[in-house]
């Protein structure tokens, strides 16, 4: 589930499964199913894992607005790099972070298609800015201890986008 990758840090490795659903009337992924996507691969790298399921190490987070924290989107970025064709078997999205702050993490993305493909594609590239809110006042709060050393391991370089103008 993760590599170490030395001149960057740690991935983690998530399979997402596409549904026919995620494409458009082009034969390949709409641009909003490619962020359903996402946030599939984050939620599954960030909040722990259910009775009787697996999880990286990441799942620190525990799910709902009862659990005091919620991590919110202030800013998401794509980069694609060819169109995502409909398949059976799982993307893979590999995910690290090229920033902890102090209440945000900057969550990287590539998304490729599966590794048991003999040509690997890279299809798209992305950054979301997630951070983390106190459910019942709405304001930041800080990424704790634990969270912090459980992703520590997981910084890396931060995407550099090629195409912005």
């Amino acid at each position: 589930m993760t590599d170490p990758t030395p001149e960057s840090g740690r991935r983690l490795h998530l399979p997402i499964h596409l549904r026919w659903g995620d494409l458009d009337a082009f034969n390949h992924v709409n641009n909003t199913s490619m962020l359903k996507l996402l946030e599939e691969a984050r939620v599954r790298a960030f909040w722990k894992a259910g009775p009787g399921e697996d999880a990286p190490d990441t799942a620190v987070l525990a799910s709902g607005i009862d659990q005091g924290v919620l991590t919110l989107i202030a800013r998401q970025e794509i980069e694609y790099f060819a169109p995502v064709p409909y398949q059976r078997r799982p993307l893979e999205v590999q995910m690290w972070f090229g920033k902890l702050g102090g209440s945000s993490i900057d969550v990287c993305y590539e998304v490729y298609n599966d590794p048991s493909n003999h040509e690997r594609v890279l299809y798209a590239r992305s950054t979301a800015v997630v951070v983390l809110v106190d459910a019942e006042t709405g304001r930041p709060t800080r990424i704790d201890d634990e969270m912090r050393q459980v992703w520590a391991p997981y910084i890396g370089n931060p995407i550099t986008y090629a195409h912005r103008r």
